[in-house]
């Protein structure tokens, strides 16, 4: 590792570490508390993910302490991430959820960033969350039924049992694309489907134990990465592989 890269990688540590230090200070007794903490310490900005986060209550998505802030388990080896890096990636994205653009949610899981997402995204488009695990993907769909049926019965939602490193090329392009678990590198198939001007936010796993949340842009056809902050995610990987039956 160079000089500059070891700088690069020492600022995104020391980032990472102020965001986790701040989360602590976040978590709350409900949602409102939560989401209200978060924009406090500085771990988002925008109204507009506020707004999202506070329509969709985390309490629907998990039974585990949905309002503390730090990754709960969902079963078959997934996790619900930690609100602070669902509002990060909301963040991120949220100039890219626009009329007439399409979103996809790869390893969509519990289904809270999905219907967050579509929240954003408005109506009459549409929020692809994929997942390849099908209790999961039933799961989601009975979560965001909850207090947001309409979603799905407008196909604002859809949450659909697919290999998410593939995407989902019906609905594609997509302006706006979100991962949540860590790649070894970007599947190609991701940026194909990635819209002129679109962005995706990404885990990549740059070395054994390092990873970082990539921001990637299509812009003129070419793409361009920027990293963000040193995470640690779940591994993106096949369904078998992550149900340890591979």
């Amino acid at each position: 590792m160079n000089i500059r890269s070891k700088a690069l990688s020492t600022l995104l540590v020391l980032s990472s570490q102020i965001r986790l230090s701040m989360s602590w200070r976040s978590s709350g007794n409900s949602n409102a508390e939560l989401v209200t903490n978060m924009k406090k310490n500085g771990l988002f900005s925008s109204n507009r993910v506020g707004e999202a986060m506070l329509a969709v209550d985390r309490g629907d998505f998990t039974n585990n302490n949905p309002y503390e802030d730090r990754p709960q388990t969902i079963g078959f080896n997934a996790t619900i991430s930690a609100p602070h890096m669902h509002a990060a990636a909301l963040e991120a994205l949220k100039d890219h959820f626009v009329a007439g653009a399409n979103a996809l949610d790869v390893g969509s899981g519990s289904g809270f960033l999905a219907a967050c997402m579509a929240q954003m995204v408005g109506p009459n488009r549409t929020v692809v969350g994929i997942e390849h695990i099908p209790q999961l993907v039933e799961m989601s769909k009975k979560n965001v039924a909850k207090h947001h049926r309409n979603l799905l019965e407008n196909q604002n939602l859809i949450l659909v049992e697919g290999d998410g490193r593939l995407g989902y090329p019906s609905k594609a392009p997509y302006m706006a694309i979100h991962v949540g678990a860590a790649a070894k590198e970007i599947p190609p198939q991701l940026i194909e489907q990635l819209a002129e001007g679109g962005r995706m936010v990404i885990p990549v796993e740059k070395s054994v134990g390092e990873q970082y949340f990539l921001q990637v842009e299509k812009v003129n056809g070419q793409v361009r990465q920027k990293a963000i902050e040193s995470v640690i995610y779940v591994p993106l990987t096949s369904r078998e592989k992550q149900l340890g039956i591979e």
